[in-house]
């Protein structure tokens, strides 16, 4: 039996094929990242870059898919280990800090970026990168109790004033449920080239079209 007996299930043969061969890469392997990868992964998705240059950390644990053995090791390496194991799926981890400089590089051959860093300057670089390229890309962020989930021409990157991205609130719910919903905002657009943006509020557990 297939891996992926329910997903081919539920989407279509030809979704699953375009899936596997879609290049997707994924700019953070933190709270958003990590998750975002592991769900496109078990999904179906077969060809995966995630870029993060940061180490796991004890505070990671509670809202990112590692280990406490994990503690100190780089995370796109673990990740990579993560989904290997579970799927057989190579996904191609690099371990550098994306810059202005090196974005081209490090994006190139991909036909969907997912936005999903912890601060506005590698946000930025990303921005303007695939804007330049024409690259699709969707960003996903957290504030508080709010997320978004929108596509590189109507997202606006925040202000670096609170870029202190190692301390703030942060509720798994809401993590997961913007996972899920950027998850399958990236399927739809493999799917159908269709570019939906969202937000989410988990006080009323409310998730609403975002239109320009």
């Amino acid at each position: 039996m297939s891996i992926y007996f329910h997903e081919q299930l539920h989407r279509t043969p030809a979704l699953m094929n375009k899936l596997r061969d879609f290049p997707v890469t994924i700019c953070g392997a933190g709270a958003l990242g990590a998750n975002i990868a592991e769900s496109l992964a078990r999904s179906g998705c077969g060809k995966l870059r995630i870029i993060d240059r940061d180490r796991i950390e004890e505070r990671n644990l509670s809202t990112q898919p590692y280990y406490r053995s994990d503690v100190g090791a780089y995370k796109t390496k673990i990740l990579a280990n993560i989904i290997y194991r579970a799927l057989g799926i190579t996904v191609e981890g690099i371990t550098k800090e994306l810059t202005a400089a090196n974005t081209t590089q490090l994006l190139s051959g991909s036909k969907l970026v997912i936005d999903a860093f912890d601060n506005s300057i590698a946000r930025q670089a990303v921005t303007d990168n695939c804007s330049n390229v024409q690259i699709p890309c969707l960003h996903v962020g957290l504030a508080s109790d709010y997320a978004e989930i929108i596509w590189n021409p109507a997202y606006r990157v925040p202000s670096s004033a609170n870029d202190d991205v190692c301390d703030y609130p942060l509720a798994r719910n809401l993590v997961m449920l913007a996972v899920a919903i950027a998850s399958e905002t990236a399927i739809n657009f493999i799917s159908t080239q269709q570019q939906q943006s969202f937000t989410v509020t988990l006080a009323d557990f409310a998730v609403k079209p975002f239109n320009i």
